[in-house]
């Protein structure tokens, strides 16, 4: 067994992983979140390459409090600016990075595709890497000054 701090995102991924695309509506992707029990979904154009993600934040702040409907396309409340992260990447890594951008979930992708998700609750449930997935939920979960 690899030890702890050897231990790479491919191993903890959650491999099976629900997309919509652009083509899909908020209604859609709500219906896809409660459906696979889920608070984001990677949005991935025709070559599955991920040009996004939708969160039920962003359904809500985006979506609702702007008085869109269920009808209003993905593009307009998904997040473009997204992180991504790398099968090879450490677990000591990609916490660092998911601290540093305040985010509690990375999709991972090769050569552009995306071939799987970690949450920091992956990293802290399978012990992967405690020290690291703990400190990153403890700065993900502190306050932003507005």
């Amino acid at each position: 067994m690899a030890k702890v701090e050897d231990r790479t995102l491919r191993e903890i991924m959650t491999k099976d992983v629900a997309t919509v695309t652009l083509k899909d509506n908020v209604y859609e992707v709500a219906c896809k979140m409660r459906d696979w029990n889920v608070g984001v979904i990677p949005v991935v154009d025709e070559k599955n390459d991920v040009i996004g993600v939708i969160t039920d934040r962003d359904i809500v702040i985006r979506g609702l409090a702007e008085k869109h409907e269920g009808s209003t396309a993905t593009e307009k409340v998904m997040t473009r600016d997204i992180i991504l992260g790398q099968p090879g990447m450490t677990v000591d890594e990609a916490a660092k990075i998911m601290a540093q951008h305040q985010i509690r979930r990375l999709p991972v992708v090769e050569h552009g595709k995306l071939v799987g998700i970690v949450a920091i609750a992956d990293m802290a449930v399978r012990q992967a890497h405690h020290d690291e997935a703990s400190d990153a939920i403890q700065e993900i979960s502190q306050p932003t000054s507005h």
